[in-house]
């Protein structure tokens, strides 16, 4: 069974649907295919953002409300939006 990683500090908002699995749709059997999501420490995910499977979401990173990301997120301290999510701005870095 693949994992949840989710580090300090990190806030998923309402609604969020974090996705771990799909399926191969040109498999004769649809087999399921599951990776792990991590989401590392700092990070904000909106009200009912969409993480799929095998995505790691940057220290820091905030991902807007009803954003999907799909791939994983290449920079920290930064707010993505959209779908597919994309850089929007950089966040201001703050480290307890």
């Amino acid at each position: 069974m693949n994992r949840l990683r989710i580090g300090d500090y990190a806030v998923i908002s309402q609604g969020a649907h974090l996705c771990g699995g799909s399926h191969d749709y040109n498999a004769a059997n649809f087999q399921l295919i599951a990776e792990p999501i991590t989401v590392e420490k700092h990070v904000w995910i909106c009200a009912e953002a969409f993480i799929s499977h095998g995505v790691t979401l940057p220290a820091g990173a905030v991902v807007a409300a009803r954003s999907v990301v799909s791939k994983t997120l290449e920079h920290s301290w930064t707010v993505y939006g959209g779908v597919p999510a994309r850089p929007i701005c950089k966040r201001t870095q703050h480290e307890h």
